[in-house]
């Protein structure tokens, strides 16, 4: 019996320094190197600072709405749902969400709205959307900000990140750069 408990406290220590202090110290040090020292991307916008890699909540018809949070966007403690595709309470606050989303975009059918802009991301706090998500609302803030329907869509094309090695993942559009950007159109 001695001989495996000392190779196993050994095996425990060396696991306990590996992962509990060299690894965070390596991953600390690589975010020293990185733009904002591992922080995210800060934008200052009239005195305020936004995080862009955080979602932020747009619910008024002037701008794209942002993908729905299961922690009402609180970046202290990300977090989805954990509920199935089959647990009524999801399903009928999804029902409310397509509802006041036909609301406001009456002109939009239900098949038509993109599955992002109904349910939140894994962690609650995505910032980005599908290209279609905001294409679909175009229509609501042409006619909210009387602006050309087409120009809209030039913004969008604009905003689209592309996958990374244009490979890995779909187009995103990252939902508070497209609103900063839409608020500067003239």
């Amino acid at each position: 019996m001695k001989q495996h408990i000392i190779p196993a406290i050994r095996l425990t220590v060396a696991t306990l320094l590996l992962f509990a202090v060299i690894y965070p110290v390596v991953v600390w040090g690589i975010a020293q190197l990185s733009p904002n020292q591992g922080k995210g991307e800060i934008i200052e916008l009239n005195g305020k600072k936004y995080y862009s890699n955080i979602g932020q909540s747009f619910t008024d018809d002037k701008y794209f709405w942002s993908r729905p949070s299961a922690v009402g966007y609180n970046a202290a403690g990300s977090g989805g749902s954990n509920k199935g595709p089959s647990n009524e309470e999801y399903l009928t606050q999804i029902q409310a969400r397509i509802d006041t989303f036909l609301v406001h975009n009456p002109e939009i059918n239900k098949s038509e709205i993109p599955v992002d802009l109904v349910t939140a991301s894994g962690s609650g706090l995505d910032p980005h959307f599908s290209v279609q998500a905001a294409k679909v609302q175009v229509k609501r803030i042409a006619k909210t900000r009387n602006i050309e329907e087409s120009k809209l869509l030039e913004l969008i094309d604009r905003e689209i990140e592309k996958p990374l090695f244009d490979l890995f993942g779909p187009e995103k559009i990252n939902v508070l750069k497209l609103n900063i950007a839409l608020d500067s159109l003239k």
